[in-house]
């Protein structure tokens, strides 16, 4: 984490590594706005501590870097298909048994998902999958992993997330 000031307001750079706890102890003179570099992967909960601030704050993207958008596939990948992106990637189509979806975003896949899926492939466990029918036999986000049960025979839209360290599948519902 490094902190700046320019004429106009006050510049925060975040590699990806910082926590909660740093952000809120940050002492900042209340008079500039805050403008954040985000040149790592970071947390939901060093963002929410960011807007706990209470200041205007501006989200700026790293420099020389692109955003990496969502690659949509309008096909069924078949056993020995690896699609690897760095953003989201949408899949219309189903994912089978021995075909490997690569994400550094979210995974959503208008189907039935069989195969392998990594969803936040950077480390950002902030990420979700979601299928028409999730059926693989092991799901990843971020760093974690998890098996499927031996019993399954959901076939109703669910998403899988981190929640408290550990990946959680549930029926996907309207908010």
């Amino acid at each position: 984490m490094r902190l700046r000031a320019t004429p106009k307001a006050l510049a925060l750079r975040l590699d990806g590594g910082e926590t909660p706890e740093e952000i809120q102890n940050l002492k900042l003179p209340e008079d500039l706005p805050l403008e954040v570099e985000v040149a790592g992967p970071v947390s939901g909960k060093v963002l929410e501590a960011l807007l706990e601030l209470g200041r205007p704050l501006t989200l700026i993207p790293p420099r020389n870097c692109l955003p990496a958008g969502t690659l949509v596939l309008s096909k069924t990948l078949r056993s020995g298909e690896r699609v690897e992106h760095p953003g989201t990637v949408v899949v219309l189509g189903d994912v089978n048994p021995g075909a490997e979806v690569v994400a550094g975003g979210d995974v959503i896949v208008v189907g039935k998902l069989r195969g392998l899926a990594h969803a936040g492939a950077g480390g950002d466990e902030e990420r979700f999958i979601f299928a028409l029918e999730l059926a693989a036999k092991q799901v990843r986000i971020g760093a974690h992993l998890a098996q499927a049960p031996e019993e399954q025979d959901t076939q109703s839209p669910e998403i899988a997330r981190v929640q408290e360290g550990k990946i959680v599948v549930e029926p996907a519902r309207k908010r």
